[in-house]
């Protein structure tokens, strides 16, 4: 321990979370929302009584769910340039940049967990209460938005909020694509100052003591918000 210089820490911890953790956060927080809302329409494609919506939400689902997330990551980034361009029928391959390219690759990966929980949640709600919306003149989407859907979000909200948890930590993949995430910039720190074992080792507990405590309020949340049946 003598070694240690953890005065780098003390150096570069503005740096660290005013640039690298804020980022971090942002992508979490919009990929979160966007992957939540297309993973809701997924699962109703996947409860559709029509076959074609639901084989097509059922093939993505099972499609992205068995492909690692940095192949993923790796392959938006390469290609949503040329699909974009192939899109707007341009020569060149428009410029997406990093951030956005991360952007549409965690929704769409992640609207792929987010939809198996949202159409668990849905499964959770009694029939007898889409049969009550219907005899109440309600059609689908009216019974879906005003009955069916705010109990699903209410019973899943714990799980929903544990996968954003798996989602923050998975958002440090984009280092592979040196983007200046909160590893990202540890990595930089590290790489300058020759210090790499007490950067690595600050991001590890930092990113413990988030993600142990946002398990731990996940919980509280969880006894807070159960329906009692």
């Amino acid at each position: 321990m003598n070694n240690f210089d953890f005065d780098v820490i003390q150096r570069s911890w503005v740096y660290l979370f005013k640039t690298g953790m804020v980022f971090t956060l942002e992508l979490t927080g919009l990929a979160m929302f966007g992957g939540i809302i297309l993973g809701t329409l997924l699962a109703m494609m996947r409860l559709s009584k029509f076959k074609t919506l639901s084989l097509v939400a059922t093939s993505y689902v099972n499609l992205i769910r068995s492909m690692p997330l940095v192949l993923v990551i790796f392959w938006f980034y390469f290609l949503v340039p040329y699909i974009g361009a192939w899109m707007i029928g341009s020569n060149q391959p428009i410029k997406v940049g990093a951030f956005s390219s991360s952007l549409i690759t965690f929704i769409l990966f992640e609207a792929a967990y987010y939809c198996e929980i949202m159409r668990a949640g849905i499964q959770s709600i009694p029939r007898g209460q889409v049969s009550a919306g219907y005899a109440l003149g309600m059609n689908y989407w009216q019974t879906m938005s005003n009955i069916v859907l705010p109990q699903a979000f209410r019973n899943m909200i714990p799980v929903l909020l544990t996968q954003t948890i798996v989602l923050f930590q998975d958002v440090s993949l984009v280092y592979v694509l040196s983007i200046t995430d909160f590893v990202g910039a540890a990595s930089k720190i590290a790489q300058r100052d020759g210090r790499l074992i007490e950067m690595y080792l600050f991001v590890a507990v930092v990113y413990f003591v988030m993600c142990f405590g946002l398990s731990l309020l996940v919980r509280k949340l969880q006894q807070r918000v159960a329906i009692i049946r």
